[in-house]
């Protein structure tokens, strides 16, 4: 028996009324402003065809304060599944333009279903924030909503990647739900994300500050460190999430992405070598180094406006996924300091718990000294490295390119912090410290004593260098296990990612360690 025609046209009326989040004129006010509305953001995210919706006719649960008869088309928010580039992911979208897209009760239920559903599918998660904050008719209601958000958040973590793309308004507790998230996309334009306003800061501490001071992309990415990509705007941020996903595995017992071909061409690489100066003091760009390393010299660098010293990002090498992390030379001499120590260990983490390989370039003149540095934790920041390493079972392979001295030798994966393979090049010098500083502590009397101290001081160096901090005196000692030429790195990495794909590692059973925070 067929459905009765009417049925059939009251559900056609329903969902266009349910799809209708706004007039036409403030869907165009948004797009003059360069920004898509909430069903925009998702259609551009999945496959054309595969979006399937959660709670299309969801209706809101606000009460009071006159809201009882108005209506707010899917309670502010867009949610469900589809396919990106042939996988599955699940996704929400706040919609600003009902009700600011505040939370109340059944719109945080959408985004927890979703976020259910990834969790059991074991699918990504990508979440487009453009809210205002609870939704104050609601009361303690909204806030309980943020809660059941935040848990989930917290218990997907590990198990499914978890995007944040900040395309609006992130305000209050709103803000939190993507900071508990892997990686945030903050749009230049059109978006902001803050505790407290410029006006509540301003009436709690009398302190004058702008939005763009504190809440802007430009702020989280370069101060705050907050975020970890720029985005121009909503078609940049849906083109990084599509790059983000295209390294990350559905879920934390998937294999990486890889693209492994049958046959490795392990060819040499001339140019590598020309890029380091003929200085061990001259800076130079790491990420030309990367790019020579990498798949086609392609690489997505993580949060590449925050702590400059340190680069840490996604690539290939023939085809199979790494995290890279390197010293960056060309900023405060690649030296460690409180940001990089907390950028570098955060990505660690994310691909251990993704089971990404991790290559590490190391160009390091130690631990970068002081007041502040030790005045604001040092210490404790420098050991989230050391705890994120040693804690990594994934493949870790290091390639020791120049400097590598005391701590900050350990803190960039040492052999003895779990490096599966240990790299050097000729130009490496690996020592307790550099030779300038250390002939100072031990011929000081000598030098004090000689006719030209700046001479004799100089070919002491060079002579601690040779005996102490030469490559070939680790590798003697099996700190390292092969020094090779720069440009037989790419090989050499391709090799041993191959042999290492098969690891595993066992940890005495705990629930987790107490890493420093």
């Amino acid at each position: 028996m067929p459905i009765r025609p009417e049925l059939l046209k009251e559900l056609e009326e329903r969902r266009i009324r349910a799809m209708r989040s706004a007039g036409e004129d403030k869907v165009a006010q948004r797009h003059a402003k360069g920004m898509l509305t909430a069903r925009e953001r998702l259609d551009r995210l999945f496959t054309p065809g595969t979006f399937q919706e959660f709670g299309l006719h969801v209706r809101h649960a606000t009460r009071h304060f006159g809201m009882e008869g108005k209506e707010l088309p899917g309670d502010g928010v867009v949610a469900g599944t589809g396919f990106v580039d042939g996988r599955p992911v699940a996704a929400f979208s706040q919609d600003f333009l009902v009700s600011g897209g505040s939370l109340g009760r059944m719109h945080a239920q959408k985004i927890c279903d979703v976020m259910d559903h990834a969790a059991r599918a074991g699918v990504p998660l990508v979440g487009f924030n453009d809210s205002g904050g609870a939704r104050i008719q609601e009361g303690v209601e909204s806030l309980s909503g943020y809660g059941q958000v935040f848990n989930r958040n917290v218990l997907l973590s590990g198990v499914v990647p978890q995007v944040a793309v900040i395309c609006g308004t992130c305000a209050g507790g709103a803000a939190y739900s993507p900071a508990l998230m892997d990686f945030l996309i903050m749009t230049r334009r059109g978006a902001s994300m803050f505790i407290c306003g410029p006006q509540v800061i301003k009436a709690a501490t009398g302190q004058d500050t702008t939005m763009e001071e504190i809440g802007s992309a430009e702020a989280h990415a370069a101060v705050s460190g907050n975020i970890h990509f720029v985005a121009e705007d909503d078609d940049h941020a849906l083109a990084l999430v599509h790059e983000l996903l295209s390294y990350l595995p559905a879920n934390n017992m998937q294999d990486p992405p890889h693209h492994l071909d049958p046959d490795i061409v392990l060819e040499d690489d001339l140019g590598l070598e020309e890029l380091l100066p003929d200085s061990a003091r001259a800076a130079f760009d790491v990420r030309r180094v990367i790019e020579r390393l990498v798949d086609g010299g392609r690489f997505l660098e993580v949060q590449a406006l925050f702590a400059g010293n340190i680069v840490v990002g996604f690539a290939r090498v023939h085809g199979i996924v790494l995290g890279i992390v390197a010293n960056q030379p060309m900023v405060k001499a690649g030296a460690l300091d409180i940001d990089a120590a907390d950028k570098a260990a955060r990505f660690i983490r994310v691909c251990n718990a993704f089971s990404i390989p991790l290559l590490t370039l190391v160009d390091v003149p130690g631990f970068l000294p002081g007041v502040f540095q030790e005045q604001h934790g040092i210490i404790r920041h420098g050991a989230k490295m050391l705890f994120a390493y040693g804690a990594a079972t994934v493949p870790k392979i290091t390639v020791i390119m120049r400097k590598a001295y005391g701590g900050a030798f350990l803190a960039m994966c040492s052999r003895d912090m779990g490096a599966d393979l240990v790299l050097a090049w000729p130009t490496a010098e690996i020592a307790v410290m550099g030779a300038e500083g250390a002939v100072n502590i031990l011929h000081r009397s000598e030098l004090e004593q000689a006719e030209d101290r700046a001479a004799r001081a100089a070919e002491l160096a060079q002579a601690y260098r040779q005996e102490f901090a030469s490559p070939y005196q680790s590798a003697g000692r099996l700190f390292v296990h092969d020094v090779i030429e720069p440009r037989r790195t790419r090989a050499a990495v391709s090799l041993a990612l191959r042999t290492l794909l098969s690891k595993r590692e066992t940890r005495p059973p705990k629930k987790h360690g107490n890493i420093p925070l």
